[in-house]
C-alpha cells in the first residue's frame, strides 16, 4: 500500500521556520534600539506591559507575556537593579509579588516612543497591513494554543 503522507517540505517551506526566523530577525532589529535604553528585548516587553498597566502582579505579567515565573523573576530582578521597577509583596496576599514602575521606568517610555515606528518602517508594511498581519498571527497563535491544550 503506497504511503500517502506528503513529504516533509524543505526548511524554507515550513511555516514554523518562517516564524522562527522572523522572530530572530525582529530580535536583531530591536537590539541596537534597546541597547540605547540599556535593556534586553524580554526586559523591554515587561516594560511595555507595565507602561500599558502599571502595578501588576508577577503572575499577570507572566500571563500577558506567556512566561513562567521562573523565567520572569530574573528579568524583574535585573529591571529592579537597573532602577526601572520595584517589586513588593502584596499586603493583601503575601504570596503575590507586585511590580511597579519607578519614575525612571516611566521616563524610559519617552525614550522608547520611536521604537514602534522604527520597527514598522523596517518591515516595509503600511500600518493597516501590519495591523491585519497582527490579527492573523494572533488568531494563529490562539489556534495553536488551543491545539496544545486538546
Amino acid at each position: 500500500m503506497p504511503d500517502e503522507t506528503p513529504d516533509i517540505p524543505p526548511v524554507d517551506g515550513l511555516l514554523c521556520f518562517s516564524f522562527y526566523a522572523a522572530s530572530h530577525a525582529f530580535t536583531r532589529l530591536y537590539k541596537p534600539l534597546l541597547d540605547r535604553l540599556g535593556v534586553t528585548y524580554p526586559q523591554y516587553l515587561v516594560l511595555v506591559a507595565l507602561w500599558d498597566k502599571d502595578d501588576q502582579a508577577v503572575g499577570r505579567i507572566g500571563e500577558t507575556l506567556g512566561l513562567e515565573s521562573s523565567t520572569l523573576t530574573p528579568l524583574l530582578k535585573r529591571l529592579e537593579a537597573l532602577g526601572h521597577v520595584t517589586r513588593t509583596r502584596d499586603p493583601a496576599d503575601e504570596r503575590v509579588v507586585r511590580v511597579r514602575l519607578t519614575a525612571q521606568g516611566r521616563a524610559l517610555k519617552g525614550e522608547a516612543r520611536a521604537i514602534p515606528a522604527c520597527i514598522l518602517s523596517a518591515t516595509g508594511l503600511e500600518l493597516p497591513e501590519a495591523e491585519r498581519l497582527l490579527r492573523e498571527v494572533t488568531q494563529l497563535r490562539a489556534a495553536l494554543e488551543r491545539a496544545t491544550k486538546a
